[in-house]
This record gives structure tokens, sequence and C-alpha cells, in this order.
């Protein structure tokens, strides 16, 4: 993947003042205490991962702020961008791309002025706003994917028929000859134990989240997936089996992947399944503060994480 995101620079966003974190890999797994900007920094991951087009850029900056409060947002609104980004008005992030954007509201009608590289746009909110989803690079917040969102990463899997294979990662839960499809716009599921399709949500959320993931990693063929909190809905038991996939599909769709947890358990499947297979695409960052209340990054490689848990260090806290 020639446009893997290895290293990034953060001289503002939201809590970010003066962070850096280098060396990433293909799978990274972000993790650290609460209110630290673990989601943060995968947004702003995100945002580097999508400004090769401001109307991507552009789009990924309402996504945010979407999913961070659940506003009801009609990206064909254009006037809905300024209340979007009032509350992020400076950003600066180098990585692939330098970004810069600042919202200049000292006139009557306001100005997005944004810079991508030596590239530098100003966006009259008297005109239209476009606005251009990039198809390969997708965010699952906290709360998972909606039906209209899980139906549309689904299209990847038919397209590259893999319908078979999903229904054998469901087999992990157990089910005997699990079917998945999606039915007048609902993901349903069949099994050997029901005579019928039943909706998905019967079943628990972290079977719907389990397969977003999954049909994601082939929607972001040669491009990205960002997932905030992971674990959301998902048996402890079932890491493991979910590690694995995530591995084996990142490198088969060349999807370069970033993730935050809060579970312990979750890091250290993590760890596991990376030590068994191919450890070298693997990254762990420990977001922390300094004594001056600086947040950092601790990046580990998949062997120091391995060492500071087998010598029982310890992978959370600073």
């Amino acid at each position: 993947m020639s446009n893997l995101i290895s290293d990034i620079t953060i001289e503002k966003y939201k809590c970010f003042d003066d962070f850096e974190a280098n060396n990433l890999t293909r799978v990274n797994l972000i993790s650290g205490e609460n209110n630290v900007g673990k989601t943060a920094f995968i947004e702003a991951c995100y945002l580097v991962a999508t400004s090769n087009k401001v109307t991507n850029l552009l789009f990924a900056l309402t996504m945010i702020e979407k999913n961070r409060d659940k506003l009801n947002i009609f990206l064909s609104d254009e006037t809905n961008i300024i209340e979007i980004l009032q509350s992020n008005k400076i950003i600066s992030i180098k990585s692939l791309n330098s970004i810069k954007y600042e919202v200049n509201e000292d006139n009557f009608n306001p100005i997005i002025e944004i810079e991508i590289n030596d590239s530098s746009l100003k966006i009259d909110f008297n005109n239209k706003i476009l606005f251009e989803n990039s198809k390969n690079i997708i965010l699952i917040d906290n709360f998972g994917f909606t039906n209209s969102e899980l139906k549309e990463v689904y299209k990847s899997v038919q397209f590259k028929d893999k319908d078979i294979q999903i229904n054998s990662f469901l087999k992990n839960f157990n089910f005997r000859n699990p079917k998945f499809k999606i039915i007048d716009d609902k993901p349903y599921l069949k099994t050997d134990d029901t005579e019928e399709y039943n909706q998905i949500n019967k079943y628990g959320d972290g079977i719907k989240h389990y397969i977003s993931i999954i049909c994601s990693l082939y929607a972001c063929e040669n491009g990205y997936l960002f997932i905030d909190e992971i674990e959301n809905g998902i048996h402890y038991t079932l890491y493991d089996k979910l590690w694995k996939i995530i591995f084996q599909l990142s490198e088969e769709q060349n999807v370069q992947v970033f993730i935050t947890t809060h579970s312990k358990e979750c890091i250290e499947s993590y760890n596991n399944i990376s030590q068994n297979l191919n450890h070298s695409i693997a990254t762990y960052i420990e977001l922390g503060k300094d004594k001056q209340d600086n947040i950092k990054a601790n990046v580990m490689s998949s062997e120091q994480l391995d060492r500071n848990i087998t010598i029982g260090n310890g992978v959370r806290g600073w």
C-alpha cells in the first residue's frame, strides 16, 4: 500500500495541540484511559485519508461531527456545515498530506479557508458546497452501523461473490449453517435452528457489529477502515476469531486499519493473534498524558507490546 499512513503530526485538532505518532503499520490498535483522545486520534487519521480531495474532506468533517453528536444532518444542505465546523474552527494535521482549515466568522458571510499541501481554497457559504463520500474509506463509530450503512458495504461483498465467506465467518457464533441476507433494506439471518429469516437485531448488537466490520473490510479495498470501540457488543471469547479475520482481510484487500478499544482482553487478544500471524503489520498505540497534561503516544511494535505484557508492565496508563 503506497499511501500507508506511517506517521502523523497534529498541531491543533480537538484535544491535541502538539502531538505526533510514528511507525504506524497496517493494523493499528489505539488504547488509553478515558478522555485521552482515542476517538480524536482516529478522526485525525480519517481526515488525512480523505484529504486527497476537498469534497471528500468536507464529507469526512461532517461525518465526524454527526457521529459525535448524532445530529440530524442532511449532507445536501450546505448551510449545516457552519454549525458542524464552529466547534473546531482551526485544524492542522500533517501526514500523507498537510491539512489546515479555518472558519472565518468575522464577515457577515462566513468562509471556510482550506489548505491541502500547497493548494488553498476559500469556500463561500453563499455558494453550494459539494460533499463526496470516499467509498473505500469508512469510519464505524462507537454506535455501530445503521441498517442502511450495513446494506451499503454489503454490496461490495455481493459484487466480489464473498457471500459464502461471510456465512462461514458467522459460524464463529456457533450458528448451524448460517445464511445472511439483506431483505427490504434490513439485515436478516437464518440458521438450521430457525425455519425462516429473522432480523439480525434479534440476535444482539454484537453480531451486527461483527458483520459490519467484515463487510467494511471488503468495501475498503485499497483504502482505510476506522473503528471506534471495536469491542462494543462482542463477547470477549470472540476477540481471537475477529482479530484473525481483520489480519487476514486487511492484507488480502489491502486495507489499513485503525481501531480503538477500552478492553484489556481485546488488547491481549490482539497481541496473541499478531504474534501467531504476521506481527510485522501490527502496531499498538497507547495514548496518555505527561506531567504537563499534554497528550503523548507510546507507539509499540508487536514485539514490544508482547514483551510488556509478558513481563507484567501492563498496556495502559502513563
